[in-house]
């Protein structure tokens, strides 16, 4: 009770396992218990800033590196000593508005050095070669010295959703998809002609 300072009344909850499992499972309890306790206030909107985003995290798979979040963001500090062997201690200039637990919004600051750039994506397994064939048309905007720049891109979406009070998305859209990804109003996806492939240079290949 000293520790976390606990009254008479409250409740301490331990859980232990690996880290990304605990945090998803304490998440679910705690919005359990607030429901089922009635202890949210459904008539406000509580904002929150989400900022210190790690840039790299370790996959829980394969035990490799990989980014966290945005990969073209820039890292923070001062960026000609970026400690590289330490990548999970890393931090990257990214940033997310919450409201009532729905992400609003998320922006970051974007890298806009080619050479930096290829630093953080070598640490994430891509060698030069494979960072300029799949992210060439950045690469090569970049390599004409843009200036420093950021933004955050809101979710015009997901504020309705909330102010229309809706649990899902899907209620709020015009021609929502279906949890299989279905668009029932449209029919989409929907049987490709053979005109359509040929216009495309693409065909289709059956499994045999």
């Amino acid at each position: 009770m000293k520790i976390t300072s606990a009254e008479i009344g409250d409740s301490i909850f331990f859980a232990c396992g690996k880290i990304n499992e605990v945090e998803k499972i304490c998440s679910l309890a705690r919005d359990k218990i607030g429901k089922d306790l009635n202890l949210i206030n459904e008539n406000e909107f509580t904002f929150c800033w989400i900022i210190d985003y790690p840039m790299f995290e370790k996959d829980q798979t394969t035990n490799k590196i990989k980014f966290s979040h945005n990969p073209f963001s820039m890292p923070q500090g001062d960026i000609k000593n970026i400690d590289l062997k330490n990548p999970l201690k890393i931090k990257a200039y990214q940033y997310d508005i919450v409201c009532n637990g729905i992400e609003l919004s998320s922006g970051a600051i974007r890298n806009h050095i080619p050479e930096l750039m290829y630093k953080l994506f070598s640490v994430a397994g891509y060698d030069k070669n494979e960072v300029d064939e799949k992210f060439r048309g950045m690469i090569n905007a970049l390599s004409y010295g843009a200036p420093p720049h950021g933004g955050i891109a809101p979710g015009i979406d997901r504020i309705v959703m909330l102010l229309a009070n809706e649990k899902n998305i899907r209620e709020v859209t015009m021609f929502p998809m279906n949890q299989n990804a279905q668009d029932l109003m449209m029919n989409a996806p929907s049987e490709i002609s053979e005109d359509q492939l040929k216009e495309l240079n693409l065909s289709l290949k059956k499994k045999k």
